[in-house]
């Protein structure tokens, strides 16, 4: 069988679809910032919820979307013909699926609409389906449903809405599936039905519940249905099932009238609209609309607000209108303009992330919703490009969570500053936590100069895990609040920049026997789990470097800039700062974990709320020294060979601690994160970037699905692990991990390797968009496996990887402390056949268009910039190297309104 790819229509990134049935796992986001998140498969498959304990659909797996019948659904009862459904979603389409010539049917999606086409050629009934999550401030999808008869004899029509109704917790989709449905209390009304639950039935406790869960219909004028049918049992009828339900095939007479209540069984939100004709080219519509409110509705109001063609079709002006303009906040124009139609899928993803955590789509990696300490400063990266205005006061409330031993809380609440230690409140360290707020602090730093935010005052987070969670204070009680105190009893705050410094600092004295930081938890690889005793990462080992080298270089760009003299920290982290106060042996293992020993016993159970002054220009040494060390320790000592002689850095240690890369008897062993942040952070020096490239070329990449995140290690790696036991090609085990390849990619172009960063994107593009193998609507998936298919689209921080890279390296367009830099990094197919490339951007809160031009049709290296020009005139921009700097205040002078024009000459 072939399978037709999706195709772009028109510029502004809608695409389209045929036969979208015959290709599995398919869905589509539709979500607004009320609350309201959806997703959509081609037969209206998937699910709707605004909480892991309020979903209106029954919650889905992937897997579901294609086994469960309990999708949305509108049923025509055709005259002469029988029953059929608009999706395809009935016993009889199904089983035609694969008989060619009986349906036509398609996809077409938008920001952030969707709709579903489905024709059938012997009745002549042409269906068009329109969903999408309107961007007001109602948890609610709406639905329109236009039935055309295409043929030339007359037909005559029952149509019938069905959406099923779950209206409760995931957690009672198995336990008390059936208990909780004797709790639902069904009402109905003119438009339609309401479902709410008398108790909220889950381990939370069993409390009165307001939620309630709706469908309401009309016609096109607002015609009300003329029954339901609310009982699923009764809809489906005795042998029958959502996907033939007995009401539809038999053009039963609805069961239930307006005005009625029903309690105890599990609900549908079926509406019976009144019987019509449609002559040969006529048209008839219906809206459906799906909600989840915080305690019963106005149906009059809704109806009115909601169920009317006109204002559907307002609302989804409005919705189109609104995402375009969000997106519309950055646009690459290059010489592929698909490839500029896809970064506009790319761009919405990391919005998506903002709303959606990691949940509540049909892949997923953490069901239960909500984002962890990661997620929130990766996605907080292009969020600074996309939705600059909040990124402030997110970067400062994120900060809270840290605690003064150095490590964080990891699950993030729902309210701003909300943090818990971990799920189920067993504690657990990731390494690498602390690694993450440095660099997106930084990169607000760098886009906004906002130097003040380091020394904003901010508070700690506190539960009883101390020590890096190896200990617990029992003295401690939930009663005392989440927020470090004093001696006093004072709540305690220290700067952003002490928060920082912390979490680094700690990291610094927290090792293994080999030297390297101890792996504790895991580090950014979840499934690295299985070495918290002697495991050491040596990748990340390679972050805290740099790190370390950009918090001193931030220091005295705080003497420079601001004039400060001294830096002032809690009088419990001179400690940390040796040099300048009991210098220790950075050789000794001992010595370091003593230090931080000692650091430990001085802040538990509190601190002493006293803070010291240190030397700004002394403590900046301090850092840098501790850096230098970190970096010749790791080309010393974790700079390995292959038998072939091929040569890498090391990147990890497993629970004995025995280095896992390099030769073994199953083969050679080699991660792609040993050398990205070694790469990144300068630790490799630029010959042996050269060497980690052809290496990863040699055991890494695969022309089947790109860049693998390891090579294949062989049987389960219970001192290292989890990852292990996953099949090899597949998520963390040897798949192309799309978040790790992009910095593969980012870490080539920081260091000047061009045309290997281009290859590595270009990769992950064709992968993606290579629809025979990945099977996935346009944008960036969290991996592709095996077979080449993308794996959990939508969610995944590589998206926020990729619009950085593309922006900052690949066109150079960033921020130093403030100024615009334009350091671009085109190769020559990035030009158009003009020569010319460009993207549109926010900067100092105006927007720009940044157009390259090289006449000559030069390739990286052969061009330079020789001149600009800020909407038609000479700009004054300080040329060196191969970019320009442009002075904040010269763009803060211009109007904030309409679009600035700069020209780049390349030559």
């Amino acid at each position: 069988m072939t399978y037709e790819s999706w195709k772009f229509l028109g510029k502004n990134g809608e695409f389209r679809l045929e036969q979208p049935e015959k290709s599995s796992f398919l869905y589509f986001p539709l979500v607004n910032e009320a609350g309201m998140m959806s997703a959509i498969t081609p037969n209206l498959h998937g699910e709707m919820t605004s909480s892991h304990n309020t979903f209106l659909m029954e919650p889905v797996s992937v897997m579901d979307l294609h086994n469960s019948k309990a999708s949305r659904n509108f049923w025509v009862h055709i005259e002469g013909a029988g029953a059929w459904s608009v999706s395809g979603n009935s016993a009889k389409q199904n089983a035609e699926l694969f008989s060619n010539g009986k349906e036509n049917s398609a996809v077409e999606a938008g920001f952030l609409w969707h709709k579903v086409i489905r024709e059938n050629a012997e009745t002549g009934l042409r269906a068009e389906t329109v969903n999408f999550v309107p961007v007001t401030e109602d948890k609610i999808e709406l639905m329109k449903v236009t039935l055309t008869n295409t043929g030339k004899s007359v037909l005559r029509l029952t149509p019938t809405a069905a959406v099923p109704i779950y209206g409760r917790s995931a957690d009672d989709l198995r336990d008390h599936r059936h208990v909780t449905s004797l709790l639902h209390r069904v009402f109905t009304s003119d438009h339609g039905i309401e479902v709410q639950p008398a108790l909220s039935f889950d381990e939370r406790g069993h409390r009165v519940n307001k939620v309630t869960y709706s469908v309401f219909g009309s016609g096109a004028a607002g015609e009300a249905p003329v029954g339901f049918f609310p009982e699923t049992e009764v809809f489906a009828g005795e042998g029958g099932a959502l996907d033939w339900p007995e009401a539809v095939v038999a053009n039963l007479e609805p069961s239930v009238q307006a005005g009625a209540s029903l309690e105890g069984y599990e609900a549908i939100g079926a509406l019976r609209f009144a019987p019509i004709q449609l002559e040969a080219g006529q048209s008839a519509s219906y809206i459906v609309a799906m909600l989840i409110t915080d305690d019963r509705t106005r149906p009059q109001q809704i109806a009115e607000r909601y169920l009317s063609a006109a204002r559907f079709d307002s609302l989804l002006a409005d919705n189109q209108r609104y995402w375009q303009e969000k997106l519309d906040t950055v646009s690459f124009h290059s010489g592929d303009t698909e490839q500029d139609l896809w970064m506009k899928w790319v761009t919405l993803q990391p919005i998506l992330r903002r709303l959606y955590g990691n949940s509540f789509l049909p892949y997923h990696d953490y069901g239960r919703g909500g984002r962890g300490w990661r997620d929130l400063w990766q996605d907080c990266l292009a969020l600074m490009v996309m939705e600059p205005a909040e990124v402030r006061h997110l970067l400062l409330n994120n900060y809270a969570g840290v605690r003064i031993d150095g490590s964080n809380a990891t699950i993030i609440g729902t309210k701003p500053g909300e943090f818990v230690a971990d799920r189920n409140n067993i504690p657990r360290v990731w390494m690498d936590h602390g690694a993450w707020p440095l660099l997106t602090t930084l990169l607000y730093i760098h886009q906004s100069g906002d130097l003040e935010l380091l020394l904003q005052p901010q508070t700690y987070f506190r539960d009883v895990f101390v020590k890096r969670c190896k200990d617990r204070d029992l003295n401690w009680t939930p009663e005392q609040g989440n927020k470090l105190l004093t001696k006093e009893g004072k709540v305690y705050e220290g700067s952003i920049l002490e928060h920082i410094l912390l979490q680094n600092m700690t990291t610094f004295f927290h090792v293994g026997e080999n030297g390297n930081i101890l792996l504790e938890g895991a580090d950014w690889n979840d499934g690295l789990d299985l070495a918290p005793n002697r495991g050491e990462s040596v990748a990340f080992t390679a972050f805290y470097a740099s790190n370390l080298l950009e918090l001193s270089n931030l220091l005295l760009a705080l003497r420079e800039k601001k004039g400060l003299a001294s830096l002032e920290v809690a009088e419990e982290m001179a400690v940390l700062f040796d040099t300048l106060t009991a210098p220790v042996s950075y050789d000794s293992i001992a010595d370091k974990r003593a230090l931080l020993g000692r650091y430990y016993d001085a802040i538990v159970p509190t601190v002493s709320g006293v803070k010291v002054k240190l030397d700004l220009e002394q403590a900046a040494e301090d850092l840098k020294r501790k850096a230098e060390w970190m970096i010749g320790h790791l080309r010393k000592n974790e700079w390995i060979k292959s038998q072939e002689g091929y040569e890498w850095f090391n990147g990890y240690y497993n629970d004995h601690a025995e280095r896992v890369e390099g030769d073994h008897p199953q083969g050679v062993r080699m991660t792609l994160t040993g050398q990205v942040f070694s790469i990144m952070g300068g630790v490799a020096t630029e010959e042996q970037v050269g060497k980690i490239t052809a290496a990863v070329d040699r055991y890494l990449k695969d022309e089947r699905i790109g860049y693998r995140l390891n090579s294949r290690f062989g049987g389960i790696q219970q001192d290292l692990g989890r990852a292990f036991g996953f099949a090899f090609g597949h998520k963390e085990n040897g798949a192309m991990f799309s978040h790790m390849t992009v910095m593969y990619a980012n870490a080539l172009y920081k260091r000047g390797f061009v045309k290997e960063g281009f290859e590595v994107l270009d990769s992950i593009y064709r992968l993606s968009v290579d629809f025979g193998k990945s099977r996935m609507y346009p944008g960036i998936p969290e991996y592709i496996n095996e077979k080449g298919r993308g794996m959990y689209p939508y969610l995944t921080g590589s998206a926020s990887w990729l619009l950085l890279t593309q922006l900052t390296e690949v066109f150079g367009v960033k921020g130093v402390y403030g100024d615009l830099m334009l350091e671009p990094k085109l190769v020559k197919p990035q030009f158009d056949q003009d020569g010319k490339a460009s993207v549109e951007t926010l900067f100092a809160d105006r927007m720009f268009r940044i157009v390259y031009s090289n006449p000559e049709g030069a390739d990286f290296g052969g061009y330079r910039i020789k001149g600009v020009t800020l909407n038609g005139q000479p700009a004054a921009c300080d040329l060196s190297g191969n970019g320009c700097l442009i002075s904040r205040s010269v763009l803060e002078a211009l109007p904030k309104d309409g679009v600035h024009q700069l020209e780049v000459l390349l030559g």
